[in-house]
């Protein structure tokens, strides 16, 4: 019986955008790309599997280079009843329209032969796999039935937590509450603040976007 746990259900992307009908360009990205997040509850390193997943790791790396990740949050706890202390968080742009990207190509686990074990880093998804944006999870302890399995695509695993665990543990054990459908009572009553996500292998391709969340939204004007 799979733990009563809403990660059971669905790992849900705030918002979607319509499929990017082309990928950016990963040849010159190294295998393994590391992004330092530093938030308010301390610094968290990713290793990204841009050799096994490269169009998940170019999608959220296009967040970082254009530093569409800064500013943003962790949200999300989901706890595992059944194992406790295990589950995992949840961030990103959120439902921000003015942050989003065209969505991911998305590749599962039966494709990149990666799983959903302790630390991985995994991109969040909506009913449909292809809508992915930038909303991902940190894990703490395997949860092998995110991967692909008939019947259902997964979710896409694409790297892991190589340092920090100790701050994922903590914002993991935050309060929650709140929240509807899969994410009922796992929202955190406080966010923890994104402050810059920075890459520290490669080099940075930004995507030359507007970068439309930084511009102040004209006041309307009394009538």
């Amino acid at each position: 019986m799979k733990p009563s746990i809403a990660i059971a259900v669905a790992l849900v992307a705030f918002g979607s955008v319509p499929p990017s009908t082309s990928a950016r360009p990963t040849a010159m990205e190294p295998a393994t790309v590391r992004v330092r997040l530093e938030t308010s509850a301390g610094v968290i390193t990713l290793a990204l599997d841009a050799k096994r997943a490269p169009k998940t790791v170019a999608g959220f790396m296009a967040y970082v280079d254009d530093g569409r990740l800064d500013g943003t949050e962790f949200y999300r706890s989901s706890r595992s009843k059944a194992a406790p202390g295990q589950g995992f968080i949840q961030g990103g742009i959120g439902t921000n329209p003015r942050r989003k990207l065209p969505a991911t190509p998305f590749e599962g686990t039966d494709k990149t032969g990666l799983s959903h074990v302790d630390a991985t880093v995994s991109m969040a998804h909506g009913d449909s796999a292809d809508i992915a944006t930038c909303n991902f999870t940190l894990l703490v302890g395997p949860l092998p039935w995110l991967d692909a399995r008939p019947g259902s695509p997964g979710y896409a695993a694409f790297g892991k937590v190589i340092g920090g665990m100790p701050v994922v543990k903590t914002i993991l054990a935050q309060p929650t509450g709140g929240g509807t459908g899969a994410m009922r009572g796992q929202m955190l009553f406080k966010p923890i603040l994104i402050k810059r996500a920075v890459r520290l292998d490669g080099v940075a391709k930004p995507t030359g976007r507007p970068k439309t969340w930084l511009m102040e939204l004209p006041r309307r004007k009394d009538r």
